[in-house]
């Protein structure tokens, strides 16, 4: 696990901040984005699906930090909510971790890389408990 320290300059001390809290840092600030669905791929969301259902949520899914002596960066995996504009959405998400991470962790973002795995369609999930097996032909 590698962590990111600040010595300040008056030397009264180091502060390490560890890669999981800048990973938790930018999963927040993108729940937080209108027309983001979910964080992470396929498996990861099916695992975080589990995880909530005994009570723990893992606010770092679909979040990958890599973490220099002052520098970060960030790779994302997200789903946007249909109709949201992709790249809108992505946009937003962008600035929201770069400003999260600037301003809470103190250190410069290099890049944030979004993947959109998926759209989400409200109407899916209405569509999921209809267990109707009506033909469509004659």
């Amino acid at each position: 696990m590698t962590t990111q320290t600040h010595t300040p300059a008056d030397s009264r001390g180091e502060t390490n901040v560890a890669d999981a809290v800048v990973a938790k840092i930018a999963g927040i600030a993108i729940q937080e984005i209108e027309g983001v669905h979910a964080l992470g791929g396929g498996a990861a969301r099916a695992l975080g699906t589990l995880r909530e259902k005994v009570g723990q949520k893992d606010l770092t899914q679909g979040v990958a930090v890599e973490v220099g002596q002052t520098q970060v960066a960030v790779d994302i995996t997200l789903v946007v909510e249909y109709p949201y504009p992709l790249q809108q959405v992505a946009d937003k998400a962008r600035n929201a971790v770069y400003t999260a991470i600037e301003d809470l962790v103190g250190m410069e973002v290099t890049e944030v890389n979004i993947t959109v795995t998926d759209i989400h369609v409200p109407s899916d999930d209405e569509g999921a408990d209809d267990t109707r097996t009506e033909s469509r032909v004659a």
